[in-house]
């Protein structure tokens, strides 16, 4: 190469680095691309069952969730609220009449287009995202496991498209022990489907602390579970630490009064060594309160936020629209916590808020067998041997999940605080 060739070749590749490095200058004036749902911090969530199924949905599994034992029909049912289908692409029909002689419907959760009317309506009335329940013990039923399968497909597809955040949650219930390995390999097959540890790969998965996100739900109930605070421990221990799946943040789900290790709580106080392993604690209220005694429930909240705060750990509470399981448990009451218009879920909404919650769940998006749904229910319920809890007159279809969008707007700063429960106008 001559001089002239030598300088032509110096001169172009000075060009190309200058080019480069203005570039990268400029991506970096721009900024990095800022990742969605990084923290959930500010955000309302719902727990996501998706755990219902039709006969002649695909499935194999019956009236799964519906049906009470092995029948399903009038008399043998386990959900006291009927969900409204209206807006359903796929519809079930079934045994049950409504009060004009004409056949009630149900959705599948099989469905894809159920999953993704379910997150269109989380966009819509501004719900952040769903956790997304997985059961050990369904994980282990190869018909549960394939329904499963799908149902993550559809659930990660449609948050995408919508943009809502999702994050997975372990349900222990039910689990024996040694079954912590059930939920680790699970999640190293999600890992290596989906890639929900790495935003590059799907980036609408819930991260905390700047690391994904995983629930684990059922540690230290005195319930005569089948598994202890070890087995709890070992996923604890693998979802944080394990050098290729782990690097994750944990969110524990813990009894009520797991702070005074009492009630509904093992008397062990390794359960607050394994909380402090955590990120965030995530205590059960359902059925705990109503509307009359909330209020003295609070000051228990205000403690376990100032025991997470000494310990370094968050904190989010969990609210529910009401209660209601008389189809499932016979000898409990009808309508046992009501709803009284979403004035309940609205005091507990704006109690989170009002003492410093940084994050809320709701319980439940879809959770029609226990009545804690505040997705769209019916007022139009079948008639006859079995009894269902009807939406409230004057209250929209829709109401508990505006509710739960207009209190994420208020934890968020966007809406001015509001301690009674706001009115739409039509």
């Amino acid at each position: 190469m001559n001089l002239i060739e030598q300088l032509k070749y110096s001169l172009t590749a000075a060009v190309l680095i200058l080019i480069a490095f203005g570039a990268d200058a400029q991506e970096k004036q721009k900024g990095e691309k800022v990742w969605k749902h990084m923290s959930y911090h500010g955000k309302v969530m719902a727990g996501y069952q998706g755990w219902f199924n039709a006969e002649g949905d695909g499935a194999g599994r019956g009236w799964f969730h519906y049906a009470k034992g092995k029948q399903f029909g009038p008399g043998h049912v386990k959900i006291d609220y009927w969900p409204d289908v209206s807006e359903y692409k796929v519809k079930y029909r079934t045994p049950f009449k409504l009060a004009d002689g004409s056949p009630a419907h149900l959705f599948s959760s099989y469905d894809e287009s159920t999953v993704d009317l379910h997150f269109k309506w989380m966009q819509r009335y501004a719900i952040d995202g769903a956790f997304l329940q997985r059961f050990v013990t369904t994980l282990k039923d190869p018909k549960g496991a394939r329904h499963y399968d799908k149902l993550v497909r559809s659930v990660l597809k449609s948050a995408k498209k919508y943009g809502r955040a999702v994050s997975v949650m372990y349900d222990l219930s039910g689990m024996q022990a040694g079954d912590y390995r059930v939920v680790i390999e699970d999640w190293k097959k999600l890992v290596d489907q989906y890639r929900l540890n790495r935003k590059e790969e799907y980036e609408n998965y819930l991260f905390h602390n700047e690391k994904p996100l995983v629930a684990v739900w059922g540690a230290g109930f005195n319930d005569n579970r089948k598994y202890g605070l070890e087995d709890v421990e070992k996923i604890v221990d693998f979802l944080k630490n394990d050098p290729v799946y782990g690097g994750c943040s944990v969110m524990l789900g813990v009894p009520a009064w797991w702070r005074e290790l009492r009630f509904d709580t093992l008397e062990d106080p390794f359960l607050h060594t394994l909380i402090r392993k955590a990120d965030i604690l995530h205590p059960w209220f359902v059925g705990r309160y109503n509307e009359t005694t909330y209020p003295q429930f609070m000051d228990r909240i205000r403690k376990d936020m100032e025991w997470c705060k000494a310990n370094k750990v968050d904190y989010v509470p969990v609210v529910y629209p009401g209660f209601s399981w008389q189809n499932m448990r016979p000898h409990d009451p009808f309508d046992a916590i009501p709803r009284n218009k979403g004035n309940f879920l609205w005091k507990q909404l704006a109690g989170a808020i009002e003492l410093g919650a940084r994050m809320i769940y709701v319980a439940m998006f879809d959770e029609v067998d226990e009545g804690t749904a505040i997705f769209k229910i019916a007022r139009d319920v079948p008639v006859g041997a079995s009894r269902f809890v009807p939406l409230e007159e004057g209250v929209p279809s829709d109401h508990y999940m505006w509710l739960s969008g207009q209190a994420a707007g208020m934890l968020r700063g966007e809406i001015p605080f509001q301690k009674d429960m706001p009115y739409r106008t039509y």
